[in-house]
């Protein structure tokens, strides 16, 4: 109900209902120098509440002539222990047909639809309240304890804090170990960030280059030995590294088993970023505008721009970094040029989709770039009615896939995992996921003008079946016209 009131600028309430929870609210709100009528039907309560200097009149909420005792009133707190009298209350001040603003005390979810049903514009549960409350505090005092030992941690490096990204690092890696570079460097603590594939994807670049995050490939890197501190953030895995892991934040749970002097993964918020964003808060740094704007992308990629799996921790993350990001370098990230190979490979794919339902599978064919083919599967899931996609191409004797997905019912990484875990390798999780998979038989044969059609045929008839299966759907051998 839209009652046009602003909060802000109340000054007249009453109390209906004053046991403790309305006592409380009554001398907060009295403290602000507001107008505040109380009414409770306990005299020596009233009497009491009188001789504190506080407006209270005896009368019975459940009564209708009570309502007209308030209805000057811009907001009505309807707060006492007794839900059924609450309800009373609330039926009679709508009778009255007075613009009034209501809050209404609940004990349980099924006592609110009923007070919301009668007309109270805000229903409150004081035991949920509570409950949020102390899950609030627990949250805040574990971030302080979680803050306090990462610190001892990172002080405790004698030479330099190795910060590990994924193989191929997306937005939110890159973010997030650029926030722990930032902290460290807050408490005097050198620190490289490494990586071990490529940056291939063009966003992903333009990311890198446009925010000046220096990252180093681990093959650069001449003497290893340096790196007494090693810490991997949105990455599962120590790869070829073969280094002792101290450090690990994630938010999502590792498929390796690591024994971290200091782990903290979160599987309920949807980007390390938002992690990241906490720990920068608790350290109370003055955050730079390149790490702000880092950590906002970081976010809005992993959220689809907060439409996919979004948190209250993410929004309030975002919220906190806003006005410290750049504006104008988000938005040339978000919309880098696209290569003739990536424009290539997404024209092949769109060509050759197979759609059942709402999962679409394509072959793009031979490709140069195999980055160009997670750029191909962002693009097509995008196409109305599609929730899945999946594009696959042949490079250097193997088959690389790309998947992403916003199907809340399908872990992509599983279902790679299971289709291809076998017969070659699958990484990702439940939005995104990428899977390689050796030729096999084919491996070493000349491609040429004649085979090249056969091969491609053969490959796609493999992957597609066994995609499609894993997913529970039959391919169509459809192009979506």
């Amino acid at each position: 109900m839209n009652t046009g009131v602003t909060i802000s600028s109340i000054s007249d309430y009453a109390i209906l209902g004053c046991g403790s929870v309305g006592f409380a609210v009554a001398e907060e709100l009295a403290g602000q120098d507001k107008d505040v009528l109380i009414i409770d039907r306990d005299e020596n309560r009233v009497e009491s509440l009188r001789d504190q200097d506080l407006d209270a009149r005896t009368a019975d909420i459940r009564e209708a002539e009570t309502a007209e005792l308030v209805a000057d009133r811009s907001v009505v707190l309807i707060l006492a222990s007794d839900v059924e009298s609450n309800k009373r209350a609330v039926e009679h001040i709508r009778e009255l047909g007075e613009d009034q603003f209501i809050v209404a005390r609940a004990s349980d979810p099924v006592s609110g639809d009923e007070l919301s049903e009668l007309g109270a514009n805000i229903v409150i549960n004081p035991s949920a309240v509570i409950a949020d409350s102390a899950l609030r505090a627990l949250e805040s005092g574990e971030l302080e304890h979680n803050a306090a030992s990462l610190a001892d941690l990172l002080e405790d490096t004698a030479g330099k804090l190795a910060i590990v990204t994924q193989q191929s690092p997306d937005p939110d890696s890159i973010a997030s170990a650029a926030a722990l570079q930032a902290i460290a460097t807050h408490l005097d603590v050198n620190s490289d960030i490494v990586y071990l594939g490529d940056i291939g994807h063009q966003e992903n670049r333009a990311f890198v280059n446009l925010l000046g995050i220096e990252l180093v490939q681990w093959n650069d890197v001449e003497d290893k030995s340096v790196y007494d501190t090693v810490a991997l953030v949105d990455h599962d895995t120590t790869g070829d590294l073969d280094l002792e892991v101290d450090i690990l934040i994630d938010h999502f749970e590792p498929d390796e088993d690591f024994e971290p002097a200091f782990s903290d993964i979160r599987p309920n918020m949807s980007s390390t970023s938002t992690i990241m964003t906490k720990y920068i808060q608790e350290f109370d740094m003055n955050v730079s505008e390149e790490v702000a704007t880092a950590l906002l992308y970081g976010i809005r990629a992993e959220t689809l721009d907060f439409k996919r799996d979004t948190t209250p921790a993410d929004l309030t993350a975002a919220a906190y970094l806003y006005p410290f990001a750049n504006h104008d370098t988000l938005e040339q990230v978000e919309s880098p040029s696209m290569s003739p190979e990536t424009l290539d490979v997404l024209a092949e794919a769109i060509a050759n989709r197979d759609v059942s339902g709402s999962h679409l599978v394509s072959n793009a064919g031979f490709v140069r770039d195999r980055e160009a083919l997670m750029q191909a599967a962002n693009h097509l899931l995008n196409l109305e009615g599609v929730t899945t996609t999946a594009v696959f191409g042949v490079a250097e004797e193997t088959i690389f896939l790309a998947a992403r997905s916003k199907d809340i019912r399908m872990n992509i990484g599983s279902v790679l995992a299971d289709a291809y875990g076998e017969i070659g390798t699958a990484t990702g999780h439940s939005t995104q996921a990428s899977a390689e998979i050796p030729l096999g038989i084919f491996t070493g044969i000349d491609i040429s003008d004649d085979t090249r059609e056969t091969l491609l045929t053969l490959t796609e008839e493999a992957v597609k079946r066994t995609l499609f299966d894993a997913m529970g759907v039959e391919g169509e051998g459809s192009n979506g016209n």
